[in-house]
């Protein structure tokens, strides 16, 4: 049984002509209404995410930080995500995903904001590990949000729409980081760029104002047997779904790992391995983040074309060869890196387009948000320590060498994939 109130009748004014924005009109007025909270979640969420990597030379340099101490900066986001994750689904399967979302949103609005104020690095780390809590939880309870609105035949397309939307909020982020970093000096500019965080607080108005769950997915959970939070979390590690929930972990962890290492790292790398200026390095990230937006559209068709598990497994092939050939090109040779700034963006993003879909349709609607909370953040906290490893490797091996740790996190999301099942076209049930 499908938990999606997906209809073609008259009264949602939709018609049963094919198009190629159909996944966009199926999805009824309410699911619409869902998709642009979910769409502006992530979007912002990316933005808030990226004060960091985009400010993190001023930072070091403000602090005085070596690599493995700025890298650690995004480590603790990361790793303190995965709990803030867990948390979300769980609150997604018991107060409903709506409810989750503003909290989740309003939890990394006002710890981005705190950033900015802060004296030491010290309270730098803690404050960035408790803007993880919110920034773990967006995504997975806004996809489920989405997904449990969106048909079965358009559900990997609107899924990678929504995903899409972190190449928003990342270009977003790299215009105003540009602009702030040209107008003031870096050690204030950074702070700036923190208290440019408050942003998404406005969105929790939109979602309280205009969202609502998915209605079939909200009675099932309503009428369903009321669980308290461990036995949420034991539920997903019994018979017929444990399996499941260790390799959608192990392919969540090999796939942010490297997407992670890449997204922390590579303005860095440009600025003090290739010499860029502030403008220059923007420049780059514009073409990296157009290959993202590309990537994660293109990505998503291919996920209900191709089915989930050949699409990840095709770009993370790509993704790692971009990888390597983004990393070793030789000094000088700044114009191929520009050229290669787009496939990398697009790779690394389409990946992630079918992860929305695959995880909503691997768990049942009652453990549908702590199996996706849980295994796409747990993933993400383990994945996080690839970004600390390349910090501390950097010493010895330059920025562009030890990146080559991304490459490995998308060998092993490869070998996730085998131990998980096709689900395109499976109904949520």
């Amino acid at each position: 049984m499908s938990t999606t109130p997906v209809t073609t009748s008259p009264a949602d004014g939709i018609d049963e002509d094919p198009g190629p924005f159909d996944w966009f009109r199926t999805l009824g007025p309410r699911g619409r209404r869902a998709f642009a909270g979910a769409f502006g979640g992530y979007a912002l969420d990316s933005y808030d995410f990226f004060t960091l990597p985009l400010s993190m030379v001023a930072i070091a340099a403000y602090f005085g930080l070596n690599t493995g101490q700025t890298g650690l900066l995004a480590t603790v986001t990361l790793v303190v995500s995965a709990v803030g994750g867990a948390v979300a689904g769980v609150l997604a399967d018991r107060i409903g995903r709506v409810k989750a979302l503003m909290i989740t949103v309003a939890t990394y609005a006002f710890f981005t904001v705190l950033c900015g104020f802060a004296p030491t690095y010290e309270s730098l780390l803690v404050l960035r590990g408790l803007q993880g809590l919110g920034f773990g939880g967006e995504w997975a309870v806004g996809a489920i949000l989405v997904a449990e609105y969106a048909s079965a035949k358009h559900r990997g397309r609107t899924l990678a729409f929504v995903q899409s939307s972190w190449a928003v909020g990342w270009a977003l982020a790299v215009v105003v980081n540009t602009t702030v970093f040209e107008l003031l000096d870096p050690g204030t500019a950074w702070r700036v760029m923190f208290w440019t965080g408050a942003l998404p607080a406005l969105l929790v108005l939109y979602v309280r104002k205009n969202v609502q769950d998915a209605p079939d997915a909200a009675a099932k959970r309503l009428t369903g047997p009321r669980r308290n939070p461990l036995a949420s979390f034991s539920e997903i590690f019994k018979p017929g779904l444990a399996k499941t929930t260790f390799f959608a972990a192990l392919l969540a962890t090999g796939v942010q790992g490297g997407y992670y290492t890449l997204a922390t790292w590579v303005p860095a790398y440009l600025k003090t391995e290739r010499g860029l200026t502030v403008v220059g390095t923007g420049g780059y990230l514009t073409v990296l983040i157009s290959g993202a937006f590309c990537g994660y559209l293109t990505g998503g068709f291919l996920t209900d074309r191709l089915g989930r598990k050949r699409t990840i497994a095709l770009f993370a092939v790509l993704s790692a060869a971009c990888v390597l050939a983004f990393t070793h090109l030789p000094s000088g040779a700044n114009g191929i890196l520009l050229a290669l700034s787009f496939p990398l963006g697009f790779c690394m993003s389409a990946i992630f387009s079918g992860f929305g879909s695959f995880l909503s349709e691997l768990y049942p609607t009652a453990v549908r948000g702590t199996g996706q909370g849980f295994t796409y953040n747990l993933g993400r906290g383990v994945g996080a320590f690839f970004p600390a490893l390349v910090g501390f490797m950097a010493g010895s091996w330059g920025v562009g060498g030890a990146l080559v740790f991304g490459a490995i996190g998308y060998g092993i999301a490869l070998i996730a994939l085998l131990g998980l099942p096709e689900t395109r076209g499976r109904e949520l049930v």
